[in-house]
């Protein structure tokens, strides 16, 4: 994933702290359900393995995506905000023009 020399303040980076925060808590909750649920229909080993191999491509995907690097903000905003992690209002009091960035690539 490309990365960006955008500056950002000490308050937007707390803010963006906070919205990665919130989401990965919304999809760690989401992915906990959805294995809660799973477990209780598995019924051969096949089935277990199979949920095995799942978590692990999500936990490469969750450990992926929630990047705390500051070059990295717009791009993990705009596919938390696709995925619905996570909605652009509540990046409000970034620079206008990085919301409007996150904004473009979301919709891309």
């Amino acid at each position: 994933m490309p990365q960006t020399d955008i500056d950002w303040t000490t308050t937007e980076k707390d803010l963006a702290q906070a919205a990665f925060e919130k989401a990965y808590h919304r999809e760690v909750t989401a992915l906990v359900e959805e294995v809660q649920q799973t477990v209780q229909e598995i019924s051969n080993l096949d089935e277990l393995w199979r949920l095995h191999d799942y978590l692990s491509a999500r936990r490469h995907d969750i450990d992926g995506k929630y990047d705390y690097r500051d070059s990295m903000f717009l791009f993990a905003f705009s596919q938390l905000i696709k995925e619905g992690w996570l909605s652009l209002e509540e990046l409000e009091g970034l620079h206008p023009s990085k919301r409007q960035k996150v904004a473009a690539l979301a919709r891309m």
